[in-house]
């Protein structure tokens, strides 16, 4: 299982696209690259999101990654930020490795999209 996350259109609520193609990969990637601000995120790494996420922001039921659905890039900076700076640096080459340092990788991809897109909204699962 995992979150399909993406940064859609404002007005249109399509998933925004690059001019060029990025590498970033998740669970799931695309073989040459893709122009589409999406990654899926496994849900192995769930207990550290909803340890370094509020769960009491008030667009958000949930908690953990869900905290910055419907919210823009720019808006999802400082959460992503304070989520980066809470984990550690202990990344396996197993992707599905539950660890701290993979799940941050992740948060630094998306921190990478809302930067290039800040006026985007976070859909997702």
């Amino acid at each position: 299982m995992s979150y399909d996350i993406y940064l859609t259109d404002p007005v249109t609520g399509e998933t925004l696209e690059l001019d060029s193609e990025h590498y970033m990969a998740g669970g799931t990637y695309a073989i040459g690259g893709t122009t589409r601000m999406a990654l899926n995120v496994t849900y192995n790494y769930a207990p550290h999101f909803y340890r370094v996420f509020d769960r009491d922001i008030s667009n958000s039921q949930t908690g953990g990654i869900r905290s910055i659905y419907g919210l823009t890039g720019a808006q999802s900076l400082p959460l992503l930020d304070k989520a980066i700076a809470a984990l550690g640096d202990d990344i396996d080459e197993d992707y599905w490795s539950p660890t701290e340092g993979n799940a941050k990788r992740a948060l630094l991809q998306l921190r990478a999209f809302a930067t290039m897109r800040p006026d985007g909204i976070w859909r997702g699962d």
